[in-house]
């Protein structure tokens, strides 16, 4: 077994367009990307730089937004954020992203980190609860962070089974997806999926379009159905204030 030391928060920046030098990306990363901590940043590839962060909350900042403009005087220069792993390999883009998932009308008695961590669990690895869930003062919405595969199947709802006295009762909720990124699996890309891949459907590229161009771009734009799963349950055990699942480690802070 490889040992992944120092890899655990790692992340990949990819630059699609020229970068800067190594020795100003060092510095401007950790400034420009707000960054807490100590990281250490690398070539990896001649358009690849791998950012070791050395503490979660860093990781989490770094792969919760879809790219980063590092600036350099009075240039921009586009860097787009993935996880790390043993796999890696410069003309691949890792199908693992972290996404936000919403729990609408999750009634407020459940808006304690490890049942929260629980249910996000059936997606992907909760990694944080936003502040106003954690604070409470948004009863309406519980929202937690996860990283997730996007290659697997995800649930559209969840069930909760809760004992009350002699009586089970299950209420089923829904799960929402803010932003769940597409994956092409031809490409081995993230930000499109086969359905509008210019590889298996040449007739989409600008160049390629003609008269039909308005029936081309609605099918390019259209969404795959989501997969109809099986509701997962979650059994909550009822006793006074208190509700209890298997336990999670929650985050120590909320983010926004």
């Amino acid at each position: 077994m490889v040992e992944q030391q120092d890899l655990k928060y790692a992340v990949v920046g990819k630059f699609s367009h020229g970068m800067p030098s190594i020795a100003f990306l060092r510095t401007a990363i950790p400034k420009q990307c707000s960054l807490k901590a100590e990281v250490n940043i690398g070539l990896l590839h001649n358009r690849h730089v791998l950012i070791r962060c050395s503490i979660e909350e860093d990781y989490v900042t770094l792969m919760s937004r879809t790219n980063f403009w590092i600036k350099e005087n009075s240039k921009s220069f586009l860097m787009r954020t993935f996880k790390w792993d043993i796999g890696f390999t410069p003309e691949e883009e890792t199908s693992m992203a972290v996404i936000w998932l919403s729990f609408p009308n999750l009634p407020p008695n459940f808006y304690v980190p490890s049942i929260l961590f629980s249910i996000a669990s059936a997606v992907g690895r909760p990694i944080a609860i936003d502040a106003a869930t954690l604070n409470k003062t948004r009863p309406s919405c519980a929202r937690v962070k996860v990283e997730a595969d996007l290659l697997q199947e995800h649930p559209q709802r969840y069930n909760i089974q809760i004992m009350n006295g002699e009586e089970m009762e299950t209420m089923s909720y829904k799960i929402r997806y803010d932003f769940l990124p597409k994956y092409c699996t031809t490409c081995m890309l993230q930000g499109h999926d086969l359905q509008g891949c210019w590889k298996e459907h040449p007739e989409l590229q600008p160049e390629k379009r003609n008269h039909g161009e308005d029936s081309v771009v609605a099918a390019a734009k259209g969404k795959a159905p989501n997969p109809t799963l099986p509701l997962q349950t979650l059994a909550v055990k009822t006793l006074t204030q208190n509700h209890y699942l298997r336990p999670q480690t929650p985050p120590q802070n909320g983010l926004p």
